[in-house]
């Protein structure tokens, strides 16, 4: 069985694959994968299933990777691959932070990332240890047109170590054998704690993207001359921590959470150990609701003390003011303010269709919702959470 398992992940670089035939008919098949896999193929050199690769990996493509997806001759690794990598828009905002002339990716992958830091940097250097993912990364970069990026098939860390460069940039590897999912950077490969003193002696940056799932503290404890952390989110959920760690002493340290929204990009930013006190208050006329981001970082007092909010409950995380404002996160309208009980939700019954959330509230939202034989849509939103009288209450709002 783990064999299989094996081989349906394997990573092969196909030339075969790469001709204008296979090429059109990977782009324009329309039916259904299971289809494919019980009709089989009739071209020559290439199996079902390397088709049925290409087909899945450029689907996951279409809207985490447009560029990719809408280039010609594009080769594509198992979508577990796509599903790992960088999506374009964190991949671009990563870039935005860094400068200089040299950059060396010591966890290449599929390359995304290191494409994106060729549009900053002078000379780019791609490192991955499979060869056939190294393959497909060169042949992509060029299909791209990325002309100033050289590919390694190799370990990145030990390439790292042989010339300074002014930025070093690792992702590292979030799965162990044994452990599944790992939430700590010395579980990971390449252990960066554990190397990390050379690693700086070889940069001038050293930028580190980790899984949302890290906590901050445990990575801080792992860590030392980090200056920032961004807390990246992609319409409201959380994709990644990047951490940017310096030689320099200077400074402290920064915390930044971003949400990229439809509406644009929505910026918090504080200093780590600085104190902050939140007010309290009873709901108002507008509720707020802190994104994703925000609320990886912590910041619920910060955010209080920042847009003059009144927070609902120490644990609620809901916040409100008589003025709307502008917000990192949504905005509602509050309609009407109704103590939880038996009556009022029959009451909220007739409201029809609406959306549930709960903060602080020691129900889930499918219990709530079943037990009240609540539905999900329309233009109503009820906010079940606890008030600072430690009350239990409803919020029937409206978006603004």
């Amino acid at each position: 069985m783990l064999n299989a398992s094996l081989k349906i992940y394997s990573i092969t670089f196909n030339k075969n694959i790469l001709s204008t035939l296979i090429q059109n008919f990977i782009k324009n098949y329309s039916e259904s994968i299971s289809t494919l896999a019980l009709r089989g193929t009739s071209f020559e050199n290439v199996t079902t299933h390397e088709l049925i690769q290409q087909i899945e990996s450029r689907q996951k493509a279409e809207k985490k990777l447009p560029l990719w997806f809408s280039s010609e001759g594009i080769y594509y690794p198992p979508k577990l691959n796509i599903e790992q990598t960088s999506s374009e828009l964190t991949a671009i905002y990563k870039a935005g932070l860094i400068e200089g002339k040299t950059l060396i990716d010591i966890t290449g992958g599929f390359g995304v990332d290191s494409y994106y830091f060729s549009k900053r940097m002078l000379r780019v250097t791609h490192c991955e240890e499979q060869k056939e993912l190294s393959a497909i990364a060169t042949h992509n970069f060029k299909q791209l047109g990325a002309e100033n990026i050289r590919t390694i098939a190799g370990n990145g860390l030990v390439h790292a170590m042989q010339e300074k460069f002014d930025v070093i940039y690792i992702d590292p590897s979030r799965r162990h054998a044994s452990k599944g999912k790992v939430f700590f950077l010395s579980d990971c490969a390449p252990n960066v704690p554990e190397n990390l003193d050379s690693l700086l002696a070889h940069c001038d940056t050293l930028l580190l993207k980790t899984s949302p799932m890290l906590d901050i503290s445990v990575g801080l404890s792992e860590l030392h001359h980090v200056k920032e952390v961004h807390i990246v989110a992609v319409a409201n959920e959380v994709k990644e921590l990047i951490w940017v760690l310096k030689n320099d002493g200077a400074g402290s340290l920064q915390i930044k959470t971003v949400n990229q929204a439809k509406a644009g990009l929505q910026v918090f930013e504080f200093p780590w150990n600085a104190t902050a006190e939140a007010s309290y208050s009873q709901p108002l006329t507008y509720l707020y609701e802190p994104n994703a981001a925000i609320m990886k970082s912590g910041a619920f007092q910060q955010i209080s003390e920042a847009y003059g909010l009144g927070k609902l409950h120490i644990h609620s995380h809901l916040y409100t003011s008589e003025s709307l404002i502008d917000f990192p996160g949504r905005r509602f309208s509050i309609e009407r303010l109704l103590p939880y009980s038996k009556k009022n939700m029959r009451e909220l019954g007739l409201l029809g269709n609406v959306h549930v959330s709960i903060r602080n509230f020691p129900m889930s939202v499918a219990a709530l919702r079943k037990k009240w034989k609540l539905n999900e849509g329309g233009n109503h939103y009820l906010f079940f959470t606890t008030a600072m009288d430690e009350n239990k209450i409803v919020l029937v709002c409206k978006k603004v």
